[in-house]
């Protein structure tokens, strides 16, 4: 049997279920579904457990904005952060409309009939009026694994973060983390409580940036004010402080960078040197910063139970790791921290009317849809900010085109494609100099260098846009 919604979600991660709550406030009478690929709610926040997991944004701007974050800590750990989307599900009475174990492998738009036709890997279809990828854009199938020389004589465990296993333990071992990114600096300080030793071994450093977990203007206003007037002060003012701080590092960025080594090098011991370990090759936020939560990273490092090391991987021994430098690096543990896989759509098979979609051709409008795709909607959030300031706005926008199309009597809406050509030179839709954007640059889709073909890294610019700007602005086709 095919079973036909209004709205077909994919993923109930913190995305899908943000969607979910939006559309059931803003258009109540609409039906919908939720697709999960695997057998419960979380996404990333669920699938991802290794030591120490936490967010690099603060729970009041990667929290929803409709439902206050309530625990002490501002920047949380991954139970807590799961916890909270899946009570969030569940008391807006999302969890109902869930279908687990439904990994979409592909989905046909018809004109005529205007509708999707959504197809699962196990044989279900789905039929819908609009479909809302919500998924984002990891995979969650494996995360980048690089093949390194001699990796079949280590004699230890080799392990990916993506894939941490629940059998590890790392208590009193050596430990050698490879990465410098916000997995590799949350790892360190997690593991070195226990093991015996932990290096962090990195190709070439990045920003670090170290600020306290728990948020002491939320903790007065909190005792002074009612709940959902402290979490939308709190919110707000982290929003504008960001916006300031991320627009003054891209303006000035020699000298944001060395305020930024400055502050790191007054937390190091003397015995690691902020030059070479943490003097990026690049600006601040060409990739993005890395958060160490009330300096965990640098009380490891002077504790002496953790140190860093700044060189490149000439192979793998069977007892550790065996630099370019002739340096050795002892290990009983290795933690291939390398980085992510990304994948578009989340790996689903477009095709509009029997034409394939190529989501490497594609260009995004308003960061969201796409030329030349109907009714079709795919949420992804900030790079410089919080994921999901981003991602409620183009919930509340899909709701916004919902209830335009119903009020008009139109059956669709798409983006016309012949006007991407005047919007500039096609850049990555995730504007970022990471390794792991460089590698799936060519297949994500495109943004161009105007509005509305331009993804802003902007929430109130966005802000202002998305809620309020006219949907019928001469770009955005609507069809019968």
């Amino acid at each position: 049997m095919t079973e036909h919604v209004d709205v077909l979600i994919v993923g109930a991660g913190l995305s899908g279920i943000g969607a979910a709550c939006r559309l059931q406030e803003r258009l109540p009478g609409k039906t919908y579904a939720v697709l999960e690929a695997r057998d419960t709610i979380g996404g990333t926040w669920d699938l991802f457990r290794y030591p120490g997991i936490r967010s690099d944004s603060d729970m009041f701007t990667l929290g929803y904005p409709f439902r206050p974050w309530k625990d002490p800590k501002a920047i949380a750990d991954g139970p807590a952060i799961l916890s909270y989307i899946r009570s969030t599900a569940s008391s807006f009475g999302v969890t109902e409309h869930i279908r687990f174990g439904h990994r979409v492998t592909r989905a046909s738009w018809s004109t005529p009939d205007a509708r999707w036709t959504v197809s699962t890997a196990h044989g279900a279809t789905f039929t819908c009026r609009f479909l809302y990828l919500c998924s984002g854009y990891y995979s969650y199938d494996s995360g980048h694994v690089v093949d390194f020389p001699g990796r079949e004589e280590f004699g230890g465990e080799i392990v990916h973060p993506q894939h941490w296993p629940d059998s590890l333990d790392h208590t009193d071992k050596r430990v050698v983390v490879i990465g410098s990114g916000a997995t590799a600096v949350t790892l360190v300080p997690a593991l070195a409580s226990r093991a015996s030793h932990v290096t962090m071994l990195q190709r070439s450093p990045s920003y670090v940036v170290a600020r306290p977990g728990r948020d002491a203007l939320a903790d007065r206003l909190r005792a002074l004010l009612p709940e959902k007037a402290a979490h939308r002060l709190v919110r707000g003012k982290n929003v504008v402080m960001g916006t300031l701080f991320f627009q003054l590092m891209r303006r000035l960025p020699r000298r944001t960078s060395l305020v930024l080594r400055k502050r790191v090098a007054a937390q190091l011991p003397a015995s690691i040197p902020v030059d070479p370990h943490f003097v990026p090759s690049y600006d601040p936020w060409d990739q993005r910063l890395c958060l160490v939560p009330d300096a965990d990273l640098f009380r490891a490092l002077r504790s002496g139970r953790a140190d860093i090391v700044t060189d490149r991987i000439a192979r793998f021994t069977s007892s550790g790791v065996a630099l370019e430098s002739g340096r050795a690096l002892p290990a009983d543990v290795i933690v291939t921290a390398t980085g992510l896989r990304l994948v578009a759509f989340g790996g689903i098979a477009l095709t509009v009317d029997g034409r394939d979609i190529e989501p490497g051709e594609q260009r995004a409008y308003k960061g969201t849809m796409f030329g030349g795709v109907p009714n079709l909607a795919w949420c992804v959030g900030y790079t410089n900010s919080s994921w999901t300031l981003r991602a409620d706005l183009a919930s509340q926008y899909v709701c916004r085109l919902l209830a335009y199309l119903d009020r008009r009597g139109f059956a669709f809406c798409v983006p016309d494609a012949t006007s991407a050509a005047g919007a500039g030179r096609p850049r990555p839709i995730v504007d970022l100099q990471s390794g792991y954007i460089k590698r799936a640059a060519a297949d994500l889709p495109k943004q161009g260098g105007r509005r509305p073909w331009m993804m802003r890294q902007n929430y109130l610019l966005d802000l202002a846009d998305m809620r309020f700007n006219r949907l019928a602005d001469g770009v955005l086709r609507f069809g019968r």
